[in-house]
């Protein structure tokens, strides 16, 4: 199975999250900020190599909570 992240919401941000294409983890590339965004809308798609190939998807919310107040 291989797995891949769209990016839903906000559009234009789509260097905060990676996704490992082999195990689907999901890991930050930087530091999120409350102030900045406050949540984040993934979807992670995932297809196996079989012959029709299957694929399904699922979405991802990420909440920011601001720890700093």
């Amino acid at each position: 199975i291989s797995y891949s992240l769209q990016y839903l919401f906000p559009p234009d941000r789509r260097d905060i999250f990676e996704i490992d294409r082999n195990s689907g983890k999901i890991r930050l590339r930087g530091d999120l900020d409350f102030e900045d965004i406050g949540f984040y809308r993934l979807q992670v798609d995932a297809a196996d190599q079989g012959n029709p190939p299957l694929s399904g998807h699922c979405k991802v919310v990420v909440e920011v909570l601001d720890v700093n107040d």
